[in-house]
This record gives C-alpha cells, sequence and structure tokens, in this order.
C-alpha cells in the first residue's frame, strides 16, 4: 500500500472518531436572559431582533443548527460563541455594573448601526438575522433610549 493511501486512511479513521468528540455546549436556560429583557424594556419588534441576531452567542443559551454536529464546525462554532460571550453576554446582564451596562449598551446599537453586528458568517446562515434598515434605526433608537436612563442614573448617583 502506497504512503498517500495509508495516510488517508490514517486521516479518514481520525475524521471519524473526531465527530464523537466535541466541545461542551451552551445549552443553559433562555430565561437567564429575563433580568436584562425586564430592566431594558426592547418594544416587542426589537426583543425579536436580539431573540434572532443576539441571544445564540451573546446569552447561555444557544439554538445549534445542524451542522454543530460535524468536527470540526462545532469548534468553530464554540469558539464565536465564547468570544461572544466575552463581549457581552445578556444572561449575566443583573451582574454588570451600571456603567459597564451603559457602555455595553452603546457598543451594542453601535455595532449594529455599523453592520458589524451580527457577524457576516451568522447571516450566513440566519437570514432572519440581516437586518433592514429600519430594524437596525429601532434597534438604535432603543439603545439610546436606554443609555438615557442609565446616564440618568449614574448622574443621581
Amino acid at each position: 500500500m502506497k504512503l498517500v493511501n495509508k495516510i488517508f486512511i490514517i486521516f479518514l479513521i481520525l475524521v471519524v472518531i473526531s465527530q464523537f468528540i466535541g466541545p461542551d455546549k451552551n445549552d443553559g436556560d433562555i430565561a437567564t436572559v429575563a433580568e436584562f429583557l425586564k430592566e431594558t424594556k426592547p418594544p416587542e419588534n426589537v426583543q425579536k431582533i436580539l431573540e434572532t441576531t443576539c441571544f445564540d452567542c451573546h446569552s447561555n443559551h444557544t439554538n445549534y443548527p445542524w451542522y454543530n454536529n460535524i468536527t470540526p464546525l462545532n469548534y468553530w462554532l464554540n469558539h464565536h460563541i465564547e468570544e461572544g460571550k466575552e463581549h457581552l453576554n445578556f444572561s449575566e446582564w443583573n451582574t454588570y455594573s451600571l456603567k459597564k451596562k451603559d457602555h455595553k449598551i452603546d457598543e451594542l446599537y453601535e455595532e449594529v448601526e455599523e453592520g458589524e453586528m451580527p457577524l457576516k458568517s451568522y447571516t450566513w446562515t440566519h437570514k432572519e438575522a440581516n437586518l433592514t434598515q429600519d430594524q437596525i434605526q429601532a434597534v438604535v433608537t432603543w439603545g439610546k433610549k436606554v443609555r438615557a436612563g442609565y446616564k440618568q442614573q449614574m448622574s443621581a448617583q
């Protein structure tokens, strides 16, 4: 048997075995975002946008697509989720200071307004996450309103 064939067979065996090993899933309770929603009071249309474009990577609960069962794609997805939660985790909202909440809301609507969020790689497979100009404006308007409330609270302290 040629060396190339042996290498291919070993590679194939490793690929098959790797399908049984994967990263831990981000499968916490979606109810953990309730505190964020209660505090920031997004209108129904903005809440729907948050649910379809943000919570999968920025909360402790992800609705995984079918291809998450394929290694190495599951590691790639896991990396995006972990990175997203490092920047903003709606499930941890009640642990943030008022100043940090103000900063995170500011970043949220700026990233959406600038087209940086949701990530293009996310919108490839989540067509509902492609935001229209009206949806972007709704998020920005809501975000600025929430920030104004935080600014008022900070000045009262």
